[in-house]
């Protein structure tokens, strides 16, 4: 839009060039790698890929570099970049049941089947800076164990052997694919789920956050934390069966909420549910929370007009790359339609003077 503006085009060109040299910053002081990035910012890695949709460590730490650390702008340039790729097929549905587990933990059971691994977590830091880090000092090697091999069951299972957790329906039907098909309404839960691991963060942490003060009265604990690595599987047609492809990091979270009982079901838990790519306990503790809060009309609960229990609010608002290009557009050149305010605010002033004046004379 700017280069219709009298030396518009150049004045692009060396905006660019002023970019590029401040995202470089002081050549005197070492660039940073994309190795840096991926092992060094890992949890802003992650982010950048659950959001962007595209799990790939390597390009998400290149987008981040490009983008001087803005991890939305990062956002945009993985998604930008996804939509390029080919699509050969569709994975199974990974079985989270067998993730090799680096953080496995409970709020509900202290002796959870399967045992509870801590992993690596700010939890329980002082959260004061650590001045050692600036002296950019070795590191010592931890000693945990390495991270279990073995299926660890799901701790709502054993929820679910008693029947006092909601068994989920099953549905043969394909879920819809966001990232192909615009959302439309009313979503159902896959698509919302979807929707809700692509969301930024910020705001899906806001929304979970308005449900723990009351606006929902949904009462949850954290059934179950776990992060770590699944298989990813791929129907062969050529071969007939499934081979490996590849893995992932992950992290799930499933909540469990008080359940009163309605109409139609009876007194028991229910449970949110959120899955994102990588280490991100943050956004999938906060998906469940919004998850559960919006399941309200199929569990035949009141709605109490909360914010998060509104389909409509929370998913046109979640992502941030469409609120970003509504936001930012308005700082590009609207001269005409202000143009045009300006003179129908002139002729409004003019008419208001011509209406006034003959009432002073009068007086």
């Amino acid at each position: 839009m700017y280069v219709a503006v009298k030396g518009g085009e150049r004045a692009i060109e060396n905006a660019h060039a002023w970019l590029a040299e401040e995202r470089r910053g002081d050549p005197e002081v070492a660039e940073l790698s994309l190795a840096q990035i991926r092992e060094q910012l890992s949890l802003a890695v992650n982010r950048v890929m659950a959001e962007g949709s595209l799990y790939d460590p390597d390009l998400a730490a290149l987008a981040i570099k490009q983008a001087r650390g803005d991890l939305i702008e990062a956002i945009f340039l993985i998604r930008a970049y996804r939509t390029t790729l080919p699509r050969f097929g569709a994975s199974r549905a990974v079985d989270t049941g067998a993730m090799a587990c680096d953080r496995r933990i409970s709020a509900t059971f202290k002796d959870a089947p399967g045992g509870q691994v801590l992993g690596p977590t700010f939890d329980y830091t002082h959260r004061l800076l650590d001045f050692k880090l600036a002296a950019e000092g070795a590191v010592p090697p931890a000693p945990s164990a390495p991270p279990r091999r073995e299926p660890t069951p799901h701790i709502t299972e054993f929820l679910g052997q008693e029947g006092l957790i909601q068994r989920e329906p099953e549905s043969e039907a394909a879920p819809h694919d966001l990232t192909r098909e615009p959302l439309e309404f009313p979503a159902d839960r896959a698509l919302r789920l979807q929707s809700l691991a692509r969301g930024d963060e910020g705001f899906v942490l806001g929304m979970a956050y308005s449900t723990q003060r009351g606006y929902a009265r949904n009462h949850a604990f954290v059934g179950e934390l776990r992060i770590g690595r699944v298989t990813v599987e791929m129907e062969i047609p050529e071969l007939g069966f499934a081979i490996e492809i590849g893995e992932v990091e992950l992290t799930e979270c499933e909540t469990v909420n008080q359940f009163k009982g309605s109409k139609t079901e009876p007194p028991q838990f229910t449970r949110g549910y959120g899955l994102v790519f990588g280490q991100s306990e943050r956004k999938a503790i906060s998906m469940a929370l919004v998850d559960r809060a919006l399941r309200w009309q199929e569990l035949g609960e009141d709605n109490l007009g909360a914010p998060a229990q509104d389909e409509g609010f929370v998913l046109s608002h979640c992502d941030n790359i469409q609120a970003t290009g509504f936001l930012e557009h308005i700082k590009l050149p609207h001269y005409v339609d202000f143009q045009s305010e300006l003179e129908l605010v002139r002729k409004l002033r003019r008419e208001a003077e011509e209406r006034i004046a003959p009432r002073e004379a009068a007086e």
